[in-house]
């Protein structure tokens, strides 16, 4: 609460933040706001009154309200520190991230010890894929938090992202030892072990993380994602329902526990209530903001114009001869991760994971469709492929220095595969297709980030996986078949060493069986499949779709899709 001053103001402020520090003081953020605004009606440029109403105001969840008031208190002070930091958290809650991360920025710059921002930039960064800066912050954060709690998770989060996961846990378990009372730190070490397999351990990681702190009840959906739920996980599923009711629980909790309500109650087999609370989650996503299918329309009409095979063929002469990138690209729940599984088991091979390097660099090429290419555009093109081929291969480096291939499975890359295919003319690249409305199914149950412009149900996810479709039968068509590898899920799942065994050949390995094992990988997974890819190759999420069919709802346009390729097929 800041100290007003009150000796200029007029006679009728006094009283107001007299009462509004009362108030704040008894932990009623809520029944300050009144009082605090009608000071601020009578002093609008008093940056620490505004300062006040945007905290109380970020305290009860009205984040546009709070959002408005602190960016005031900055333009009245900008040297406001404190404002830009509460303001950081503001846009960050509302899902802002690039402008979060420019407060916090400000608030460092102003005072370089503030720990708490370093570390919220740094989770910030590392979720935009931004790796080194990332763990820059997460570094300054443990500089100047030292034996804090922010300082410690700092150096633990900067050693996770560093695949330093042995150093890391280390950490977390000092941070308990010091401060068994450390969520945050318990859902941490949650995360790391069940993405080493460990799911045990996890598991009850996760369960010491919400009954410290229930406001994280979002982790329930790791909790349920270590191994399948079962009759005798005895209150479980009550215990998820009843912390949707948890006083101020956050949107992105809410949704996690939606998510993990309807693994739980599927895992159960009820089937209906399962899809109950994923549309739930999805109509919380849509709260956050509208996906915009008509500018992804737009964006493939572009792609597919710009990207003609005779483009593709002049231009490819200009990229690099190196053929290190294995690119695992395709819809997300479509078999990516198994497959990088199954590569990364090959001793010449090393996994990249996720990496955000191409939807960065692809949205800074891309050009609009009436742009005709012209001897400038040319020269920039070279420039570009130059600079993007040298800073990929400067990442992949950084992964693996020896590694004959490195995989790269950001499953958005089907967006750039012409543009990477330039890049790396020898590169390849492995498109992983499953029956639509299986892949649909299972990214409605999955928890994709916000800032992710990426819907997860009805009619947008529908839209989008048409699109998709649309632009893959271009780079079909466009791009040389022994670069363009396409892997069928349910053949993989079906008969797994023939697929396999094309995958290894494609990528210009020599054969290893150490490929047919992928459950045996040791790397630690991170993404949603932890538990599925430590279980050998299975067929049970084929044809998922049939248990939820009386509630598909506009999911339902894909099966009939299907149905009609099908017999196009058929007659042909």
């Amino acid at each position: 609460m800041s100290q007003y001053p009150t000796p200029t103001a007029p006679q009728q402020l006094t009283p107001l933040l007299a009462l509004a520090t009362e108030l704040l003081k008894a932990g009623r953020p809520g029944d300050a706001i009144a009082p605090l605004r009608d000071a601020a009606l009578l002093e609008p440029s008093n940056p620490m009154i505004q300062h006040d109403l945007g905290l109380a105001c970020l305290e009860v969840g009205l984040l546009p309200d709070a959002i408005m008031a602190l960016q005031r208190a900055v333009t009245g002070n900008p040297r406001y520190t404190d404002a830009y930091f509460r303001l950081g958290i503001a846009l960050e809650k509302l899902g802002n991230i690039g402008a979060a991360i420019g407060a916090y920025d400000r608030a460092t710059r102003l005072l370089p010890s503030l720990t708490e921002a370093w570390f919220r930039a740094g989770d910030l960064l590392y979720i935009l894929g931004h790796r080194d800066r990332s763990i820059g912050c997460f570094r300054r954060a443990a500089v100047t938090g030292g034996k804090t709690s922010f300082g410690r998770l700092g150096k633990a989060r900067a050693l996770l992202i560093e695949d330093r996961d042995q150093e890391a846990e280390q950490v977390l378990r000092e941070i308990l030892v010091a401060d068994a009372s450390n969520a945050m730190a318990y859902d941490l070490l949650g995360s790391l072990l069940s993405e080493c397999g460990r799911f045990k351990e996890a598991r009850a990681c996760f369960e010491r993380a919400i009954a410290l702190a229930p406001l994280l009840a979002g982790s329930y959906y790791d909790l349920v994602r270590c191994r399948p739920v079962t009759s005798d996980d005895d209150g479980l599923l009550q215990r998820m329902e009843s912390a949707l009711t948890t006083p101020r629980l956050e949107a992105g909790q809410r949704l996690r526990i939606h998510l993990a309500i309807g693994k739980a109650a599927e895992d159960l087999g009820d089937y209906a209530y399962a899809m109950r609370h994923f549309d739930a989650a999805d109509a919380v996503r849509r709260g956050s903001g509208a996906f915009d299918s008509a500018a992804l329309s737009v964006k493939i009409d572009q792609l597919i114009a710009y990207c003609t095979p005779e483009w593709i063929a002049r231009v490819r002469e200009l990229g690099s001869r190196d053929a290190t990138p294995v690119l695992i690209i395709g819809m997300p729940r479509s078999g990516t991760t198994l497959v990088e599984q199954i590569i990364s088991m090959h001793p010449e091979v090393v996994a990249g994971g996720e990496l955000n390097f191409w939807p960065e660099r692809g949205a800074a090429w891309h050009r609009p469709v009436d742009e005709k290419p012209s001897v400038s555009a040319e020269n920039l093109i070279s420039e570009f492929l130059d600079k993007a081929a040298a800073d990929y291969l400067g990442v992949l480096r950084a992964i693996s220095p020896k590694a004959a291939r490195v995989t790269d499975k950001m499953p958005f890359n089907f967006l750039w595969a012409g543009l990477i295919h330039v890049a790396f003319p020898r590169a390849t690249i492995i498109h992983c297709r499953r029956a639509a409305v299986d892949t649909a199914l299972s990214i409605h149950q999955t928890h994709f980030h916000p800032s992710l412009a990426f819907p997860t149900g009805g009619a947008e996810l529908v839209s989008y996986f048409r699109c998709y479709q649309r632009l893959i039968d271009h780079w079909r068509s466009v791009l040389p078949a022994d670069r363009f590898i396409e892997i069928d899920y349910e053949d993989l799942t079906r008969a797994p060493e023939p697929i396999i065994r094309r995958i290894i050949a494609a990528s210009g390995l020599a054969w290893d069986d150490a490929c047919l094992r992928p459950e045996c990988n040791p790397r630690a997974v991170r993404t949603p499949s932890k538990w599925q890819t430590r279980q050998p190759i299975y067929r049970s999420s084929i044809a998922r779709w049939r248990r939820y069919e009386p509630w598909l709802g506009p999911l339902r346009a894909l099966v009939d899709d299907e149905s009609g390729l099908d017999a196009g097929i058929t007659r042909s």
